[in-house]
């Protein structure tokens, strides 16, 4: 199999992916904007050619790379990402190249969150109230229909950027004056629940080999609005109703040869399962080591696997509890870097900054944490939370000395 992958060196766990595609097997062929020296060490050994180009937004640069790679390697089996950003981009290579994949005519469902309604009605999965939101007069027409608050997030879009809760005229007014005129946004009415999700793999036949489900103890719309710290837990074992919704949803959408991320919510009340939208990506925010950690697999080996030999090994059994906390440089925290591992070292298993394109709902730090008790998780994740007093220093919490710490 001839692999094109496009933007292996961002972000970092491309990395991985080429890793386990070399070992199943693949030519492996890069095509990315950064120098080849600057590439880390096991994404050269994984690489057969590197193709670099000055400008990943210019469809006619990759064009002309991927001539090239025929011309050298021959047809050109798979070109993927496996990024949101560049699923349009993909399409149209594949669609030119007559590659295997989504294609431009189908990729538009995948994008728009207005497009994925008629997916969502086909599964059977309940739907949240939606509307476009192009003008104030339909606006209003919407909110008489499901009363305040209403969501208001771009048609096209991910992780909650300019999406906002809306619960009064005068936050209607604000948004409408300024919002940006070139973006579509719909309006949803608003629920009251949290966001859980069903992730994995589905193989070439669209059965899924591999399922998890996180569970986030945050809206990330507020976490982004509010420019707060965050949380999630993968679970070892799937509720039932979401296995059902989230395989549903799979069918309905003809998901083959691909991650899958379903995002639903659960809502308070009644924990009945809506569907939200569908990503057909890996999951962001670690959520792959994660579910690496939770069921003690190598998730870029089996994808690959899959991909380049249709391998279908036995699906995992969850064994851990596997659980995210971020901070925020702008926070005091109650408890530094030092006291937190001398606390939770024994469950915590990585620990590191996040990319700053990723901070803004990922948190500037990061730990992950692994046990077969929940309530310890629960634990440091409280612990890594903790906010000074507001009488405490104005600095940094992590910047102080350790015996100085509250």
């Amino acid at each position: 199999m001839n692999f094109v992958f496009f933007s292996p060196h961002f972000p970092e766990n491309g990395a991985d992916f080429c890793r386990g595609l070399k070992k199943a097997g693949a030519t492996l062929l890069g095509i990315g904007d950064a120098h080849y020296d600057a590439l880390p060490a096991v994404l050269k050994q994984s690489l057969d050619e590197y193709y670099r180009i000055s400008d990943m937004e210019e469809y006619e640069q990759t064009f002309r790379a991927i001539g090239h790679f025929i011309h050298k390697w021959g047809r050109i089996d798979r070109f993927e990402s496996l990024n949101e950003h560049w699923l349009e981009l993909e399409a149209g290579i594949r669609t030119d190249f007559n590659i295997f994949g989504t294609k431009l005519d189908y990729v538009q469902n995948l994008k728009r969150k207005s497009r994925m309604r008629a997916f969502f009605r086909k599964s059977g999965v309940d739907i949240i109230p939606q509307r476009k939101c192009s003008d104030r007069a339909g606006a209003l027409t919407f909110i008489r229909r499901v009363g305040y608050p209403v969501v208001v997030k771009p048609d096209s879009g991910s992780g909650a950027s300019m999406t906002y809760k809306i619960s009064n005229q005068r936050e209607l007014n604000d948004f409408l004056a300024s919002k940006p005129a070139d973006v579509a946004f719909v309006m949803e009415q608003f629920i009251d629940g949290l966001v859980v999700t069903y992730d994995g793999l589905a193989n070439r036949d669209g059965e899924v080999v591999l399922a998890s489900t996180t569970h986030y103890d945050q809206s990330v719309m507020d976490v982004v609005n509010t420019d707060s710290h965050m949380s999630y837990v993968c679970m070892p074992t799937i509720d039932p109703r979401i296995e059902d919704a989230g395989r549903k949803i799979l069918k309905a959408f003809d998901v083959r040869e691909r991650f899958f991320h379903i995002e639903l919510f659960q809502t308070r009340r009644d924990k009945r399962i809506i569907a939200l939208e569908v990503n057909m990506r890996p999951p962001g925010a670690w959520i792959t080591d994660a579910i690496n950690y939770s069921y003690d697999v190598d998730v870029y080996q089996l994808w690959a696997d899959m991909v380049v030999k249709d391998a279908a090994a036995e699906r995992a059994k969850g064994k851990y509890f596997t659980a995210y906390a971020s901070r925020k440089d702008h926070i005091r925290y109650r408890h530094d870097h030092q006291a937190v591992l001398a606390a939770h070292g024994d469950v915590i298993i990585r620990h590191q900054p996040i990319e700053k394109i990723f901070s803004k709902a990922m948190g500037n730090f990061a730990y992950q944490m692994r046990s077969k008790n929940l309530a310890d998780l629960r634990e440091a994740v409280r612990y890594i939370h903790a906010e000074a007093p507001a009488e405490s220093a104005i600095v940094h919490a992590d910047k102080l000395p350790q015996d100085a710490q509250p």
